[in-house]
């Protein structure tokens, strides 16, 4: 496969790492792609944010503050698609405030999380939470949701074929992921924080996530711009090329990014929304 970019880990080994292109899914993977064994070591960083609480600074207080905005949005959407409450299942639900906040609105909640610590914090939270969706039986939830999580698991093929088994006929699937032909995807490029090598072992495009989940007659029906994301996504960037957060330039960057996609439609992040068509 061609090398579409290098990259560096930025967060925790400082690795580079290419992202070669893949023609036949038009999505690039993270080569080479480390070892299952290994890859927990490349989440063990107090900066990886979605394992941990932690307010300790500026720039995780205003993180908190956008997430509980962002939290009522994702249930608010999820009761719109589902036309009212429901069983859900959050997979990669890090600490669980998703589901916390999805419970408090009346929906039956469930989780799976592979980080041990973050895990116990779910679960002092009141979320039943398990480390993976092998326990959970066939066709029993409504709705499933993976945000930014499609893009850490390590084997593509059978996380689809679990999504496939775990969904109800006509169940609906929301996928969050970054989107590595936005604007601000190409302006950073190499420096671009929603990379995050080795964490993120692919990355995608619209076509490409038609044409994964097609294979199991999971649906692509809609496309929903996560627009915040340019900016979160901006300001890290910032800090990897330049030293530091410069929030004016993330700012503006992430401003521009947002009104390109409306004429391209390729934000920085999606939310793509699928429905399994088995009956």
């Amino acid at each position: 496969m061609e090398v579409y970019v290098r990259c560096k880990d930025h967060t925790v080994s400082k690795e580079i790492f290419e992202l070669c292109y893949d023609a036949k899914y038009e999505m690039l993977v993270t080569t080479p792609k480390p070892d299952t064994s290994k890859l927990h070591t490349y989440y063990e960083s107090e900066d990886y944010i979605s394992h941990t609480d932690a307010k300790r600074s500026l720039f995780e207080k205003v993180y908190h503050i956008a997430k509980t905005y962002a939290l009522r949005k994702k249930v608010n959407l999820i009761t719109t698609l589902h036309q009212g409450k429901g069983t859900l299942l959050d997979i990669g639900a890090g600490t669980g405030d998703f589901l916390v906040t999805a419970k408090a609105s009346g929906w039956k909640c469930y989780g799976a999380e592979p980080n041990a610590a973050a895990r116990e914090l779910a679960v002092q939270k009141g979320i039943e939470i398990k480390e993976d969706t092998a326990v959970y039986v066939d066709h029993h939830f409504d709705i499933i949701t993976m945000w930014h999580v499609l893009e850490h698991v390590p084997n593509l093929e059978d996380q689809i074929t679990a999504l496939k088994r775990l969904l109800k006929p006509n169940g609906v699937l929301l996928i969050a992921v970054p989107n590595y032909k936005s604007y601000d995807a190409k302006y950073y490029a190499a420096y671009w924080a929603g990379y995050d090598v080795p964490r993120h072992l692919w990355h995608f495009s619209k076509q490409s996530i038609q044409k994964l989940f097609g294979t199991q007659e999971i649906v692509l029906e809609k496309i929903i711009p996560m627009k915040l994301d340019a900016f979160y996504v901006s300001l890290l960037s910032e800090k990897y090329k330049n030293g530091k957060m410069n929030v004016i330039k993330a700012f503006r960057r992430g401003w521009l990014s947002n009104y390109k996609a409306k004429r391209t439609n390729e934000y920085s992040s999606h939310i793509y929304v699928l429905k399994n068509r088995t009956r």
